[in-house]
């Protein structure tokens, strides 16, 4: 008597995953827009070694960002070294928490740079060819974050499996930068 193995159909396999690791996905995926309305709640964790500060916050339930949340995460992610702030765009925070989800992990991203000023973008740019002139971290469209309980490559692999923007590993410095901009993956 022969054993035979199920055969899994690549749809059964993106439905499985997707019924079981997507629920804090982006919401302008349309991979999550059955999603929308059935209770889902999207929370971001994060603290800043910079400033000393730590936010934990529900800032998305059943289809609406909360606008007080997000305030509080524009805040969260300013340019530590000018206080200034902008809009942080959603889907770049959609993302962090979609990849934060994927990992199944309790420990708060540490950010190491949110929000960045045209002159904190060109003072890091003289010191570093890693930084971009047109950075989306001066439109608030990206982050660079760290986990002490995951690696680089772990990191990257969830920000990408969102398929939803950016993603950059840098290994030498420990940071995965996540954006919202077009798809793409870089080493620096």
């Amino acid at each position: 008597m022969t054993k035979q193995t199920p055969m899994i159909s690549r749809r059964g396999l993106l439905g499985a995953f997707a019924a079981t690791a997507l629920i804090a996905a982006p919401t302008y995926s349309n991979a999550f827009g059955f999603l929308r309305g059935a209770g889902d709640i999207r929370r971001i964790r994060m603290y800043s070694g910079r400033t000393g500060e730590s936010i934990d916050t529900i800032y998305w339930v059943d289809g609406d960002y909360i606008k007080d949340a997000l305030k509080e995460i524009n805040h969260f992610m300013r340019d530590w070294r000018t206080g200034t702030s902008t809009s942080m765009d959603p889907r770049t925070v959609d993302i962090m928490a979609a990849a934060h989800r994927m990992m199944d992990v309790s420990e708060p991203y540490m950010m190491l740079s949110g929000y960045r000023s045209p002159q904190t973008n060109a003072m890091l740019r003289s010191k570093s060819r890693g930084v971009a002139k047109n950075s989306l971290h001066m439109r608030g469209q990206a982050a660079d974050l760290r986990l002490k309980s995951r690696s680089i490559g772990q990191m990257s692999k969830a920000a990408a499996a969102c398929a939803s923007g950016g993603v950059g590993s840098y290994s030498r410095s420990n940071f995965v930068h996540m954006d919202c901009g077009p798809v793409r993956t870089w080493r620096g």
